[in-house]
C-alpha cells in the first residue's frame, strides 16, 4: 500500500521503478547515477517516490556486507529536493539549488539487505517552508522523507535548500561561478582506505599534512580522485556538500582509529560555500556515540555538523 497515490485528482496509479527519471531533472550528468524512477504528487505538499538502490553502484561495499552506504540516503533525499522544486513547485531549469543543510537517520536493524538487481525503494517525502522571493519565484523550502523497503521505514531524512537564478548565483560566485572542475589533488597523504572504510583509494576525499602515523598534524578535504563517478558526477565551482558528509565521515574515522566508521545518522549545516583552494580543514572530536566536525578555511566555518553511531567508542 505504501507505493500507492490516494486523494488526488488524477487516477491513483502504482509507483514505478522500470525506469530512471531524465538526468537533467536531478542534476546528474550519468544515467547511472541517477536514482530515482518515479514521483507523484498526493496533494499540494506531500508526495510518494520510487528509487533504485543497485548493487553496481560506487559506494557499494565489496568486503561482503550486504547493506548500502548511508549516503544513498542523502543522495535520494537531494535528488527529490531538485526533482519536486523543478517539476511540480514551479521553479525554473536553471535555477540553483544550494542545501543549508541536511540530516538522516537510520535504523541499522531495518536496513534492506541487497539481493541480486536492485533494491527498490519507495519515499514518502513533504515539502514545508516554502518561501517566494520578491519576485515571487519559489526561493527555498524544507522537505522530510521516510524511506521505506519492503513496507518497513529504514530510514528517515530531511533539510533545508535555497533556490537562486542564474544571475544570481553569478553575482553572489562572481568569478567563480561556472562549471569549474575540481583541482587535481594536492599530493598530501592519503590513509590507508581499510581505515576509512571505503574499498579503493580513489574513494578516498581526505589528505593528512604531517608525518604519517596515528595522529596526522592536520586532515584536510582532498579528492583522491576529482573524477569520481559519485561525488564529482558533474563539473562543479565549490565542494558538493555529499563531499563535505564523507569527508568528514572519513575523519572521524581516521580519528577514531577505523571504531566509527559507518554512522546511523548524521546532521550537516552549510554556513556559506566550501571552495576547493585552499583546502578545508576537517576537526573532529568522537565523544561515545558521537563525533562532532566542522570544517575550517580562511579561518572561517564553512561547515560544520555531528556524526552519530550505533557502538559506542571505547577508550
Amino acid at each position: 500500500m505504501d507505493a500507492r497515490i490516494r486523494g488526488t485528482v488524477e487516477e491513483p496509479r502504482a509507483l514505478s521503478w522500470s525506469r530512471t527519471v531524465p538526468r537533467e531533472l536531478v542534476h546528474r550528468a550519468s544515467v547511472a547515477e541517477v536514482l530515482l524512477t518515479d514521483v507523484l504528487r498526493v496533494d499540494e505538499t506531500r508526495f510518494l517516490a520510487a528509487a533504485c538502490w543497485s548493487r553496481s553502484h560506487p559506494t557499494f561495499p565489496v568486503d561482503g556486507h550486504a547493506v548500502h552506504h548511508p549516503l544513498m540516503v542523502v543522495e535520494t533525499l537531494r535528488q527529490l529536493g531538485i526533482f519536486i522544486p523543478l517539476c511540480y513547485l514551479g521553479v525554473p531549469v536553471d535555477t540553483r539549488m544550494l542545501i543549508t543543510d541536511v540530516f538522516f537517520t537510520t535504523e541499522p536493524a531495518a536496513q534492506p539487505r541487497a539481493a541480486h538487481g536492485a533494491t527498490q525503494i519507495t519515499c514518502r517525502v513533504r515539502v514545508t517552508g516554502l518561501r517566494a522571493g520578491a519576485d515571487g519565484a519559489a526561493a527555498g523550502l524544507r522537505m522530510h522523507t521516510e524511506f521505506l523497503a519492503g513496507g518497513a521505514v529504514f530510514a528517515r531524512a530531511g533539510g533545508g535548500a535555497r533556490f537562486l537564478s542564474a544571475e544570481r548565483y553569478a553575482a553572489l560566485r562572481g568569478p567563480l561561478a561556472g562549471t569549474c572542475q575540481p583541482p587535481a589533488s594536492a599530493g598530501l597523504l592519503r590513509p590507508d582506505p581499510a581505515r576509512l572504510g571505503v574499498p579503493h583509494a580513489r574513494d578516498v576525499v581526505i589528505g593528512c599534512a604531517g608525518a604519517p602515523g596515528p595522529a596526522p598534524r592536520e586532515v584536510l578535504v582532498d579528492a583522491a580522485d576529482p573524477w569520481h563517478p559519485f561525488f564529482f558526477d558533474h563539473a562543479t565551482d565549490h565542494v558538493p556538500g555529499m563531499v563535505l558528509l564523507e569527508a568528514a565521515r572519513q575523519a572521524a574515522a581516521l580519528a577514531s582509529d577505523g571504531a566509527l566508521a559507518r554512522p546511523t545518522g548524521a546532521r550537516l549545516t552549510a554556513l556559506r560555500f566550501t571552495e576547493f583552494s585552499p583546502a578545508a580543514r576537517i576537526v573532529c572530536v568522537p565523544h561515545h556515540r558521537t563525533c562532532v566536525f566542522r570544517f575550517t578555511q580562511d579561518s572561517q566555518c564553512p561547515a560544520f555538523g555531528v556524526l552519530h553511531y550505533t557502538s559506542p567508542l571505547r577508550a
